[in-house]
């Protein structure tokens, strides 16, 4: 059973990434998939150092680097100062951030729906099936550590701190256990 479920693991992997490339080249994007994996992470994660950063979205750190300030001009990011240590900063997804990474996975659904049209009911309903199994093991298993509530000059709280330990702000995120949605 353990091969197997081995090899059906390499298999989803493998198709995914396949699905992901298709739909990109499909939805005739711009920007790099660093880019968009980028966002993904500091949506997610909320705050996080650079190095973080960079092994969370599997870059170097001087990549990590160039891309924050390219996702900061465009206004997607922001950098903060770390309220833990003043030495160092923490970067941020914006709410332009997080729209653009809606739209941009708007684009790759859509960019997929010719290939997926002939679906039948029981076909989706298969697809909603895994996709939960899928969530419902991956949720949690990426978080980073809990950071104390970052607030704004206007009295907000930045996405992804936390006002308790094991809380998050994070769009898309259950405040009662600090994970992704």
């Amino acid at each position: 059973m353990s091969s197997d479920l081995s090899a059906l693991l390499g298999d989803l992997i493998t198709v995914n990434n396949r699905l992901t490339r298709v739909a990109a080249h499909a939805a005739h994007g711009t920007e790099s998939p660093a880019t968009w994996r980028t966002l993904s992470v500091l949506r997610q994660l909320g705050p996080i150092r650079l190095g973080e950063l960079a092994a969370r979205s599997r870059v170097s750190q001087p990549t990590a680097t160039k891309l924050v300030t390219h996702l900061a001009a465009r206004g997607w990011a922001e950098r903060l100062a770390d309220p833990l240590d003043a030495r160092v900063a923490s970067t941020v997804i914006t709410p332009a951030g997080v729209a653009a990474l809606d739209s941009w996975r708007s684009e790759l659904a859509e960019a997929l729906l010719p290939m997926f049209s002939g679906l039948t009911d029981a076909e989706i309903e298969t697809l909603e099936e895994a996709i939960g199994i899928l969530r419902a093991r991956l949720d949690g298993s990426e978080t980073s550590a809990v950071r104390p509530a970052v607030h704004t000059a206007s009295g907000g709280i930045l996405p992804g701190s936390s006002t308790l330990p094991g809380t998050s702000t994070l769009p898309g995120s259950s405040t009662a256990a600090g994970v992704s949605a």
